[in-house]
């Protein structure tokens, strides 16, 4: 039996476990990617929007240009509207700039990002060949496509697996140090190491379906958009221009009292949503139907085996936070499993994935969970004479448009879900007693408590304060008079890398109120204060997951 050696088995090769190994490959850890796909067999289309956290993550991945570069055309409007139907009367509209004014707009709600990389609207059709091509050009990655994993077992150090070959029938065994399950949510890998999802098991059925229309673009009245909310009595749904052009990807969303997919005629659904008569021609690609769900796995991790993304939690999309919740996973266990591999992270370090993320992961299920309901229940809600063409119609029009304005500005300008979580009782973070802001889907108060994301600022040479962050730890200096030294000795003796950053010649955040920040690879505070420590020896130590010594 062919045998192949690595430091980490990704098992999924969707936007998740991709993004995991090129992070991974990006710190000299090797990676076997296991795929039961063909290599840019095209994906499912199912996602729509890359969070600013995320993009944040491709620019120093050197890959957020080429996403910039796809999806939409490039001045194709990125607007969420609300109409009685995709043809029908304008309710209300969240202006979002078109990428090619992502970073220069300033007017809608959309612009504030307090980023160096906004989000971007982009189908996962257009975002995954993107990322599969660069993750397997990478030095340090094997890509096994029509490869499906069969078994595995934990070994002291490791783990080894048990791969088939989905063409030729032959099986091959991998050896690596971890191993990471990014295989959806029928994960193979969470029912193997017996990690249950817990929740809702059902919040809403949406029946899904991506057609080809050249005509609609053209009878749609206004400016166009990207996402389309029709409104009326009849039915309720949302379509996504994909292309720009002529594809388009239509979302019924089924009632309560609606049990099954077949329950509605999915043609009459669809001309419903559209506002199209029997004479409309349109062609179905595929079918993508899909149930909304609350499920959170009880746990992300059996010793060297790990879940990610879907694998680990399930819920209704909503403020586009299903594939950049797992890719927020995969971005947190990457560095901690290249500590531990390069030498330097304590075995315990790889404890803190589980103790951060699936907090956080329940609280974005959560929120999820309740815009749904809200959701849901407007649904239930359409006046009968929205469509009316006299005063009281009018009047319903602007009713509904200005309650749909202010429950859904929130999911699409999410600033509260990309800036504002936290990580608290972490083994590697230093609270110092301050609690952090709360926040909400669409807002959030800047802070550097530890555990908070470092607010951005722009360095006085004109770079991104995350473009100055090195590998490891970064201590940012706003007095060049507090003394670092112990803490660069501790560093350097225990290997863990640090790196220091003065601030001078700009004005940061009011937030920065200590002398001394100290920042995670991924952007989370660590550690502040006005002085170092007496013994920044213990504060390595934890920060390598040692515990303070």
């Amino acid at each position: 039996m062919n045998v192949l050696d690595t430091d980490v088995l990704v098992v999924g090769a969707g936007p998740v476990g991709l993004t995991l190994a090129m992070d991974l490959a990006a710190r000299g850890v090797q990676v076997v990617i296991a795929e039961i796909r063909r290599y840019a067999e095209p994906p499912n289309v199912k996602c729509n929007h890359v969070a600013a956290r995320t993009m944040e993550r491709f620019r120093r991945l050197g890959v957020a240009e080429k996403l910039r570069d796809a999806g939409l055309p490039a001045d194709y409007p990125n607007d969420v509207v609300f109409r009685t139907s995709v043809t029908g009367t304008e309710l209300t509209r969240i202006p979002i700039p078109c990428r090619a004014d992502r970073y220069t707009s300033r007017e809608g709600p959309d612009t504030w990002w307090p980023t160096p990389e906004p989000p971007h609207r982009i189908n996962q059709l257009f975002l995954e060949p993107i990322l599969l091509e660069h993750t397997a050009a990478l030095q340090g990655v094997t890509l096994l496509n029509r490869t499906q994993l069969t078994l595995f077992a934990q070994r002291e150090g490791g783990v080894e697996a048990t791969a088939l070959d989905l063409d030729t029938g032959a099986e091959r065994r991998i050896r690596c140090r971890y191993m990471v399950g990014c295989d959806g949510g029928s994960s193979t890998v969470r029912k193997a190491i017996g990690a249950k999802l817990e929740g809702t098991p059902v919040i809403q059925r949406v029946q899904s379906t991506y057609i080809r229309a050249p005509q609609l673009r053209a009878m749609i009245p206004g400016k166009p958009a990207w996402s389309y909310y029709s409104v009326n009595p009849r039915r309720c749904g949302t379509v996504f221009a994909i292309d720009g052009h002529e594809t388009w990807l239509v979302h019924n969303h089924l009632n309560p009292d609606e049990p099954d997919f077949d329950t509605i005629d999915r043609d009459w659904a669809i001309r419903q949503i559209l506002g199209v008569g029997p004479d409309f021609q349109y062609e179905v690609l595929s079918k993508e139907d899909w149930v909304g769900r609350r499920l959170v796995a009880d746990r992300f991790r059996d010793r060297n085996v790990f879940i990610a993304g879907d694998a680990a939690h399930l819920w209704v999309p909503y403020a586009g936070y299903g594939m950049n919740a797992g890719i927020a996973d995969a971005l947190n266990l990457s560095w901690l499993l290249a500590a531990r591999l390069q030498g330097w992270g304590d075995e315990a370090i790889l404890d803190a994935y589980e103790a951060e993320r699936q907090p956080i992961t329940m609280q974005v299920s959560n929120f999820a969970m309740d815009h749904a309901a809200k959701m849901i229940k407007a649904r239930r809600a359409v006046p009968a004479n929205i469509e009316a063409q006299d005063a009281a119609g009018a009047q319903a029009r602007r009713e509904v448009g200005e309650e749909a304005y202010a429950l859904n500005v929130q999911q699409f300008c999410c600033a509260g879900l990309n800036f504002g979580y936290f990580y608290q009782g972490s083994p590697i973070i230093a609270g110092d007693g301050e609690t952090p802001p709360a926040y909400t889907m669409g807002d959030f108060t800047e802070s550097t408590v530890p555990g908070c994301r470092a607010p951005h600022f722009w360095l006085a040479d004109g770079r991104s304060l995350y473009d100055a962050f090195g590998a490891g730890y970064t201590l940012l200096r706003f007095d060049v008079r507090a003394d670092v030294a112990p803490l660069q000795s501790a560093a350097r003796e225990r290997g863990m890398p640090l790196t220091i950053v003065d601030v001078a010649g700009v004005e940061p955040p009011a937030a920065y109120r200590h002398a001394l920040l100290l920042c995670r690879d991924d952007q989370h505070v660590a550690w502040r204060g006005d002085a170092l420590p007496a013994h920044a020896s213990g504060l390595v130590a934890m920060l390598c997951g040692a515990g303070r010594s």
